[in-house]
């Protein structure tokens, strides 16, 4: 039987199935513009049946940002708020009968991959993309743990005075480094909206306003870095997400930018980029597909 992850995202989706001989086969789609549960949920329906066959998955691992209760049903998702209310683990049991479907937060999971793949035990994960999520492993396990409720890195409160978050704080992480408030404030710099690949060939050309727009997002996400780190004291602290990773230099700003936090008889953590790229959170929805107890 196949195994099937999913890293449902605030723009997109990607589906990665492990077939019992080994193949994987993934596809990624943008949700549509029409911003409605059903149609999300039928362009859902579509990509997942195109991947997989009804009757052929023994187990679903899904990622997800926004918030889930026990049952699975979402209670907050301020990048998609039509979905409040939806009972994901019911809508994919109906998609795909016979199958466990087991949800977690992509931040929890992109960790989860991540201290798989390096062979470490204890890590804290930083995933930037539409939001900012993380997750920590302490000795092998996630905390706070399946059931528990996630590990919100990216409401880390970084600037008491700062822009105002999804969520309705002020100066979260995610409100200062997100890719969407990195790109905002990037137009504001420049005087005209900025495209991300206008910001990533403008940032590796050294120019100022796209320099200042990103310095600021990796100085956030050092001092989220260093807070954790003063918290469980990590081994390894890892920086990834499709924004990010889509940046060259990202992680070393970051890096820098954690440096300068250091304080006597504690020095800051070294950072390093993800080994997953922006496939953390997918390879850890499939890693929980596969791993989950029944």
């Amino acid at each position: 039987m196949t195994h099937l992850g999913m890293d449902v995202g605030g723009t997109k989706v990607a589906l990665r199935a492990l077939a019992p001989s080994g193949e994987h086969t993934e596809t990624v789609f943008r949700w549509p513009e029409e911003r409605s549960v059903d149609a999300d949920l039928a362009a859902l329906a579509a990509h997942t049946r195109t991947l997989v066959p009804a009757g052929a998955v023994e187990a679903v691992g899904v990622a997800m940002p926004a918030t889930l209760d026990a049952e699975g049903r979402v209670v907050a998702w301020p990048g998609r708020p039509f979905w409040r209310g939806v009972d994901l683990r019911a809508e994919l049991t109906g998609l795909l009968p016979g199958a466990r479907v087991d949800c977690a937060d992509d931040g929890d999971l992109g960790a989860l991959a991540e201290a798989d793949a390096a062979g470490c035990r204890d890590l804290v994960y930083l995933g930037v993309g539409t939001g900012v999520g993380g997750g920590i492993v302490l000795d092998g396990r996630l905390v706070p743990g399946l059931g528990r409720g996630s590990c919100e890195v990216g409401h880390i409160v970084v600037d008491r005075s700062g822009e105002r978050c999804a969520c309705g704080r002020r100066g979260c992480v995610q409100a200062v480094a997100s890719g969407p408030a990195t790109l905002r404030r990037a137009a504001g710099l420049r005087d005209t909206p900025v495209e991300f690949t206008e910001l990533r060939d403008a940032f590796v050309a050294g120019e100022e306003w796209a320099t200042a727009a990103v310095d600021e997002s990796c100085a956030a996400l050092a001092a989220a870095a260093v807070s954790l780190t003063e918290l469980v004291h990590p081994r390894r602290v890892v920086v990834g997400g499709g924004f990010a990773a889509g940046i060259p230099g990202y992680v070393a700003r970051v890096a820098a930018h954690t440096s300068a936090l250091a304080r006597p008889g504690a020095p800051a953590p070294e950072i390093h980029a993800a080994r997953l790229g922006g496939l953390s959170s997918l390879t850890g929805a499939l890693l929980l597909a596969r791993t989950a107890e029944p």
